[in-house]
């Protein structure tokens, strides 16, 4: 059993579950540069909604919660696990994670251990945040300290797959790191750890698992445009195509968040830095980016199949979180979807259960309508399949459409279609 003293940097959807998972064996110092943030899990409140009230409460005593950098002094152990994003040139945006670098460097001591789990490109451990944490502390990466990359596998709102049941990969400057890192790891990982032969190796693998399913996604997506054009149901074809044994089972849809929608052009910008370019990866993204653009226009498209003056419609989106049943605004490409209507005249109102309205209007300056106050819709856009949706069903779409009739655009083509009221004009993605 380790005898380390973790601090882990970063309390959101991927460093709270490990930092509660950590706590639940020994004292952990949970940083997080948000005095909010930190006030709201002092109270027992997640709003992430990935760790309750009642795991918070259980690990207080063992889990010191603090904006003060100072604090970080008492570990010897460090899980950096800050967002990784990108600019609005789709470059990499490494400011957070070299800003923890910096917090943890000013208070690095001989001996400790630094683990990187925030998503970056083959390279960046030690050729970007390594002289970071030498400059801060004076110490020689290697001779007085280490680090390592460990890359974190959460799925926002799954679960079934969590910070310990999933295997873990990880990954030291030399066998000794290793060693210490596969230890503290496999302390709470019940799932095991996967020790990867170098820091670049696991961080190219981290990379390229979201960079797998952006590419798999582009090309659902591509074909759902052409078998529009062919007025043939997407999710017909692959169900009858899912009936081979060795058919991937990848559906199109909207590609946001932190992970899909970000991290290929970590890769990409390597690529480009050592001379290559990478035509498909980019391509995939231009796919996937163009979504949203797609589905408001063949939603003008069916308002005036029905008649409807787009300059008087109104559309009404379900859904602005960037997937179901989470609270994350990171990168949705719900906003496409809005701004590509607003353009076009039409008037929106949107609804979510899960994202705060104060979030929304900041991040995004939109305005979220409470269940009661939505009026009456020419068309209701399911962008987003929260389950609270789903439990309410077609009764429910129909009470939202102006007459009781109009259009539905069922992006991920979750409602059961044989279900359809007949006053409804339905389009699925």
């Amino acid at each position: 059993m380790h005898q380390r003293i973790i601090a882990v940097i970063g309390l959101g959807y991927v460093g709270l579950p490990a930092a509660v998972a950590f706590a639940k064996h020994g004292q952990v110092i949970g940083f997080d540069k948000n005095p909010h943030r930190i006030a709201e899990l002092k109270q027992g409140l997640d709003r992430t909604e990935e760790v309750d009230s009642a795991a918070l409460q259980a690990v207080a005593s063992q889990l010191l919660l603090t904006t003060d950098d100072l604090d970080l002094k008492q570990a010897n152990f460090f899980i950096i696990a800050v967002p990784t994003p990108i600019h609005a040139d789709k470059k990499p945006d490494l400011m957070p994670v070299l800003r923890a670098s910096q917090s943890i460097g000013a208070q690095l001591s001989p001996g400790d251990i630094v683990v990187y789990e925030s998503t970056v490109y083959p390279g960046a451990t030690e050729e970007v945040c390594v002289p970071v944490l030498e400059r801060q502390s004076g110490l020689v990466c290697g001779r007085d300290f280490s680090v390592g990359y460990s890359p974190e596998r959460i799925n926002p709102g799954d679960k079934e797959h969590g910070f310990t049941n999933t295997i873990k990969v990880v990954s030291g400057l030399d066998a000794t790191t290793l060693d210490v890192v596969a230890d503290v790891y496999e302390s709470v990982v019940t799932a095991g750890v996967h020790r990867a032969s170098s820091i670049r190796v696991a961080e190219a693998s981290k990379v390229i698992e979201n960079t797998q399913r952006d590419m798999n996604i582009a090309v659902i997506n591509e074909l759902s445009k052409i078998f529009d054009r062919l007025d043939i149901d997407t999710h017909d074809v692959l169900a009858a195509a899912g009936s081979k044994w060795n058919f991937l089972p990848f559906t199109p849809g909207l590609v946001g968040g932190h992970c899909i929608g970000v991290d290929p052009y970590y890769l990409i910008d390597k690529a480009q830095r050592v001379g290559y370019v990478a035509d498909l990866l980019g391509a995939g993204r231009l796919i996937n980016e163009s979504m949203g653009d797609f589905i408001a226009h063949r939603a003008i498209d069916q308002l005036v199949r029905s008649g409807c003056i787009i300059s008087e419609s109104r559309i009404t989106i379900l859904g602005l979180s960037f997937k179901e049943n989470v609270p994350d605004l990171r990168n949705t490409r719900v906003v496409d979807i809005i701004q590509a209507l607003q353009q076009q005249g039409v008037t929106v109102q949107i609804h979510d259960p899960h994202v705060d309205t104060e979030e929304a209007r900041i991040e995004h300056q939109l305005e979220l309508c409470a269940e009661t106050a939505l009026k009456p819709a020419d068309c209701v856009i399911l962008a987003v399949t929260h389950q609270f949706y789903l439990e309410k069903g077609w009764d429910w779409i129909l009470q939202l459409l102006d007459k009781q009739r109009g259009v539905v655009m069922d992006v991920k083509g979750a409602l059961p279609r044989e279900e359809k009221p007949d006053s409804i004009l339905l389009w699925r993605l």
